[in-house]
């Protein structure tokens, strides 16, 4: 690892139009589990100018079943469609969630698809479909995130959140964070730039009013960072472009799972290319992901590495992984091959079978539509939600390593 550098991650708003297309996503994804736990659901969004169209696969007992939709079905979809974008909070002209026109194209999933993936005689059930996933964690921060990408979030979480409290009523849902930090030996040590553009209020974008607004995103920023990383000579960018006042799937179309490194690790880690929202937990695109950063989390927990990658791939219809990756980037306190033999140890996480995934984590339930925006790792919530930020199996890792 080079011993200073600058790295920078971005974050986007739950009103950037390809969040809003997650958000619906993941909404029809909990609808259908919350009926089903077994729900089969590959859901993808198109947003745009007063319109929302949903396509992909379905099977979900008591809604959709042989081709047919239950009574209701359709009526409940488009309610919970548009619940969803009221509560971004999009009553514009060229977006309200009261009046878009919304087509629904939802249909019944593959038989081929289906029969990989189902468990039969002995068959175990399989992969929702091939493929590499990854997970990582480092100490940078205390949610064991990369500190760009942790910071962008946070940016825009306080804004989402004085924006519904009204607090900064002259905000609108679409907004973009970007934060650089410069790195020595492995560690941020300052902010050197941090950008900010935020649909706004008519007016926003001149006089006192721009500098209102100017001023109030220094002031998110200076709660939100650590006052060493700004303290010197940060250059801020704060609605670089102009004027926003035509933002959200108005301004851009949306679609469901553009914004897989905002959901991830923000470009510190690879990426296997599958997105997250409108899927099941079948797909391991999904499961897997959220398995390997259940893992890496807990490695670097354990004080067995400062960063962790991990890598798992699999093939559809067969339920175990083809391969596990360890990489501690020379900061592990034991070899990485023997981090991989205590993983497959613990019995804990089922051979990392899909099923043993789901069952370990939970995730055959209703908690998707609170990952489809500021990111889906290092957030902290009651009750089922995020089980993949657990750090039960510290303990379980230390023991399988003697």
């Amino acid at each position: 690892m080079r011993s200073s550098y600058l790295f920078t991650s971005e974050s986007v708003s739950e009103g950037h139009p390809d969040k809003v297309a997650d958000q619906i996503s993941d909404a029809i994804v909990d609808l259908f589990l919350s009926k089903d736990p077994e729900a089969r659901i590959a859901c993808e969004t198109l947003t745009t100018t007063q319109l929302v169209v949903l396509a992909g696969e379905i099977r979900c007992r008591g809604v959709y079943e042989n081709g047919e939709w239950a009574p209701g079905a359709k009526e409940e979809i488009e309610r919970t469609v548009r619940e969803t974008v009221k509560r971004i909070g999009y009553e514009q002209e060229g977006f309200h969630w009261e009046s878009f026109r919304f087509e629904n194209n939802l249909h019944g999933q593959s038989e081929h698809i289906a029969q990989g993936v189902d468990a039969s005689g002995n068959k175990d059930e399989g992969a929702g479909d091939q493929g590499i996933m990854f997970g990582y964690a480092t100490d940078e921060t205390p949610a064991l995130m990369p500190a760009t990408l942790y910071y962008s979030h946070k940016i825009l979480e306080r804004m989402a959140a004085d924006r519904h409290s009204g607090a900064a009523p002259f905000l609108e849902p679409d907004a973009k964070s970007q934060v650089t930090l410069k790195f020595e030996d492995g560690r941020p040590v300052a902010a050197t730039a941090i950008v900010v553009s935020t649909q706004h209020g008519k007016g926003y974008d001149e006089g006192d009013k721009e500098t209102e607004l100017k001023s109030y995103v220094k002031q998110v920023v200076a709660d939100v960072l650590p006052a060493e990383l700004i303290a010197n000579g940060t250059v801020y960018h704060i609605n670089p472009t102009g004027s926003f006042e035509i933002g959200g799937p108005d301004g851009d179309a949306g679609l469901t799972g553009r914004k897989i490194i905002v959901d991830t690790y923000g470009g510190a880690a690879p990426h296997g290319g599958g997105a997250f929202s409108g899927k099941d937990p079948t797909k391991v695109d999904r499961s897997a992901a959220y398995v390997a950063r259940y893992l890496a989390k807990n490695i670097v927990a354990a004080g067995l590495a400062r960063r962790c990658t991990i890598q798992l791939a699999y093939a559809i219809g067969v339920s175990e992984p083809l391969s596990l990756y360890v990489d501690t980037h020379g900061t592990g306190t034991v070899g990485d091959d023997e981090l991989e033999q205590a993983i497959k140890a613990v019995p804990e996480l089922g051979g990392l079978t899909p099923r043993g995934i789901r069952t370990h984590l939970g995730l055959n339930k209703p908690i998707y539509q609170a990952t489809a925006a500021y990111g889906h790792f290092g957030r902290q919530a009651e009750g089922d939600l995020f089980p993949w930020e657990r750090t039960d199996l510290v303990e379980k890792l230390k023991a399988a390593l003697g």
